[in-house]
């Protein structure tokens, strides 16, 4: 489903890391570990060009995503194919950035309506779903700051998961 080869990034002369190659399939769970700034979140962010690779390759679906070689792009997928991608793809991030001002299940519907142009209540039901699946059914007209952390945390995973992504990236704090 999503594999790399030969990937690099690097900061200047700082070389974060080099020559990576993985090979992640489809209904598999996996786990990257390591120390503080060992680079696990900028490798996930990586893959969906939060953070531009130096070199190597990305291939999603055994298709060819992006080609990068001493810090320029040598082949990547069109501008459509690119943006569809995208939205197969959804990320958790460590610091949840749910919006304030918006009620938990506001929160999951927000980006279903705006990217991919769904009704309310054609979202909605959904929503309410993956807030039960979740454990926070309860909480779908609280604000975030009423949540404790890992509420917050389950909010942003059910939010990602309002995409329908193909692709899941959860970026765990350390």
């Amino acid at each position: 489903m999503l594999s790399v080869n030969d990937l690099s990034i690097q900061f200047g002369p700082t070389v974060l890391f080099s020559r990576v190659d993985l090979q992640f399939t489809a209904g598999n769970c996996y786990g990257i570990i390591g120390a503080n700034g060992a680079g696990k979140s900028t490798f996930l962010r990586s893959l969906n060009q939060l953070e531009m690779i130096t070199g190597g390759k990305i291939f999603i679906e055994d298709e060819l995503f992006l080609h990068r070689e001493h810090d320029r792009t040598v082949e990547s997928i069109d501008k459509e194919k690119h943006k569809a991608l995208m939205l197969e793809m959804g990320m958790v991030f460590q610091h949840f950035n749910l919006f304030p001002h918006k009620t938990v299940l506001e929160n999951l519907m927000l980006a279903p309506m705006t990217v991919k142009g769904k009704s309310q209540e054609e979202i909605e039901p959904l929503a309410r779903k993956l807030l039960e699946e979740v454990g926070l059914s309860d909480k779908a007209d609280e604000y975030p700051s009423k949540l404790s952390g890992g509420q917050k945390q389950r909010v942003a995973i059910a939010r990602a998961l309002a995409m329908q992504p193909t692709i899941m990236l959860l970026d765990e704090p350390s």
